[in-house]
């Protein structure tokens, strides 16, 4: 036993010199090798990058009938961690738990966490790549998380393609100005293949919401992921679920924020997002020329706006994009809510709430911020937690698609 602890020792020794190949020798030459022994060399494989053979020493030792320890799968889930091995190191950390009986320690959990954190950082670097070449993207992307969580809850089944004989939710009216769908792919294929079967398509978009408000110089949050996505999209279920822009603010509280637990403040808190992205001529059309069917503009709307935008859409057009947020419309900030006080939100729903005295003194608060959004920052981060959770899968439920489009 004292040749096998000098031996384990010398291992050791010439790991943390950075020679690796006279510590594999050292192992190799071992007549005899204990717990130790492996998990020794497993460190120094993570310690020298060379993740793939941790995993492959990992196993030999397994089949050799040397039980692994606490330390063992530390090392382990570590080499993972600094090789990129994602989806190997979750499952190490899982069979931990349910083949070997070991309960995990907080630097396991650490380890976990460092696992997972690349999956948010393949997001963040895929996301930064195609923001700063397609900038008008981040607004279509934030709102496709919307539209994803108020339809049956964050399962990313607006994602979904339709299939025979069953239409699915991207062919509903409410979604048919949704962009942003090869994106989404793009990110899933790269996490795909860094960590396969990890990281689900409900968490992608969560994760792709918060980093394009981010890149257009908005608020942080921290994303709680672990969810897991749908099999199922019905293309009635956005009509059912989502607020229409011509309905007023009181009845889309009443009808589609409050059923799902959000209240008032998270409705006039997440409509800020509107600072972001365009919408067609056809969301606003009756606003310009046919107000509750009496041929007029809205009076509500500024004068001196609707000549403006009567110059952008004229009847019947369907095709035109307007900027919701004029000349800001790339950057996440409070402006939108200037628009709003000034009478030139373009959706009933966001002019309406001015009408409550609730909303009306948050709009009339932000527009008139002249630094730092602190207020709306803060409560933008916590009311996209709070709808984020919505009626989310997890454990058993659902599953994580291998392309965002398909189920499995």
């Amino acid at each position: 036993m004292g040749d096998v602890a000098l031996d384990n020792a010398l291992i050791d020794m010439y790991a943390k010199a950075g020679e690796f190949s006279d510590a594999r020798h050292a192992f190799d030459e071992m007549p005899y090798r204990n717990v130790i022994s492996w998990t020794s060399l497993i460190t120094a494989c993570g310690r020298n990058g060379y993740g793939e053979d941790a995993v492959t020493l990992f196993n030999r030792m397994v089949e050799d009938g040397v039980k692994p320890n606490d330390v063992t799968f530390l090392s382990l889930l570590s080499a993972c961690g600094h090789c990129g091995l994602t989806s190997k190191g979750m499952e190490y950390f899982t069979s931990m738990m349910s083949k070997y009986g070991i309960d995990p320690r907080a630097e396991h959990y650490c380890s976990a966490i460092d696992l997972l954190a690349r999956g948010e950082v393949i997001v963040r670097d895929e996301m930064t790549n195609i923001i700063s070449r397609v900038p008008s993207l981040a607004g279509p992307l934030l709102r496709m998380h919307f539209h994803d969580c108020l339809v049956n809850g964050c399962d990313a089944s607006v994602l979904l393609n339709s299939t025979p004989g069953s239409p699915s939710e991207k062919e509903s009216i409410p979604n048919l100005s949704l962009r942003g769908f090869g994106t989404v792919d793009r990110v899933k294929a790269k996490l795909e293949h860094a960590c396969p079967g990890v990281v689900s398509c409900a968490d992608i978009l969560a994760l792709v919401a918060r980093d394009v408000v981010v890149l257009t110089k908005g608020p942080y949050w921290d994303v709680p992921t672990g969810r897991r996505d749908g099999t199922r999209s019905v293309k009635e279920d956005p009509v059912s679920n989502l607020p229409p822009p011509f309905f007023d603010a009181t009845r889309n509280l009443n009808q589609f924020f409050i059923p799902k637990g959000l209240n008032a403040k998270d409705q006039v808190v997440l409509l800020g997002g509107h600072t972001l992205g365009t919408s067609h001529c056809s969301s606003f059309s009756d606003r310009l020329y046919n107000f509750s069917s009496a041929s007029m503009a809205d009076p509500t709307l500024d004068k001196r706006y609707v000549p403006r935008l009567k110059n952008k859409c004229k009847p019947g057009d369907k095709t035109t994009l307007v900027e919701m947020d004029p000349g800001s419309f790339k950057t996440f900030d409070t402006s939108y809510y200037r628009h709003i006080a000034k009478g030139r939100a373009l959706f009933t729903s966001d002019e309406t709430l001015m009408l409550d005295p609730f909303t009306r003194g948050y709009v009339l608060r932000q527009a008139n911020v002249a630094g730092y959004p602190a207020e709306f920052f803060s409560d933008f981060a916590a009311s996209m937690v709070k709808m984020g959770n919505m009626q989310v899968l997890t454990g058993a439920q659902g599953e994580i698609r291998r392309h965002c489009a398909f189920v499995n």
